[in-house]
């Protein structure tokens, strides 16, 4: 994938992340309710948190943005995006809790996906999502994603064996 390039939106810098956002993103990232549908529990251990968000072993390879208010504050979300195959990303997202119900996704994933398809010139964005988690479900439904596929126990996670609903949208049905 390329730079991390700055994205601005009416209210918020989505911007790469820097040294200490770890520390605005931890009550997320240590948060049972948060981290529930992630692919892994909540951290306990600030370091290996601040490995994991800073990729410290280059495993994982995609790019971090980080939501800031642009009127000034710390980091309130977390979007991600990565691509295994050529014009064809994969999205990821978690909110600061205290944040919630103020648009704030809806508003950062849009800008994220808009970014995507018109300056990077990808065809195809997609989200795996727990079907039980309601909110993003539904986020991506209000933007225009297609409930492409259910699949049954994909992954056990810290909270049993998880399904995916699989969501993706094409450039060409971006309305932005």
């Amino acid at each position: 994938m390329t730079k991390t390039p700055t994205i601005t939106t009416p209210r918020f810098t989505c911007r790469p992340l820097h040294d200490g956002d770890e520390k605005a993103l931890w009550p997320a990232f240590s948060s049972d309710d948060a981290m529930r549908y992630w692919g892994r529990g909540p951290f306990d251990d600030r370091e290996e948190f601040r490995d994991y968000l800073f990729d410290a072993g280059g495993k994982w390879g995609g790019r971090t943005w980080v939501a800031v208010p642009r009127d000034g504050g710390t980091p309130v979300f977390r979007m991600v995006a990565s691509s295994d195959v050529e014009q064809v990303a994969e999205i990821g997202y978690i909110m600061v809790p205290g944040n919630e119900g103020r648009g704030i996704a809806r508003e950062c994933v849009s800008a994220l996906v808009t970014h995507l398809f018109r300056e990077e010139g990808y065809h195809r964005i997609f989200a795996d999502v727990d079907p039980r988690n309601h909110r993003s479900n539904a986020l991506l439904e209000r933007l225009g994603f297609t409930r492409e596929g259910h699949l049954r126990h994909t992954m056990k996670t810290h909270i049993g064996w998880t399904d995916t609903w699989l969501w993706a949208i094409l450039s060409d049905e971006w309305r932005g």
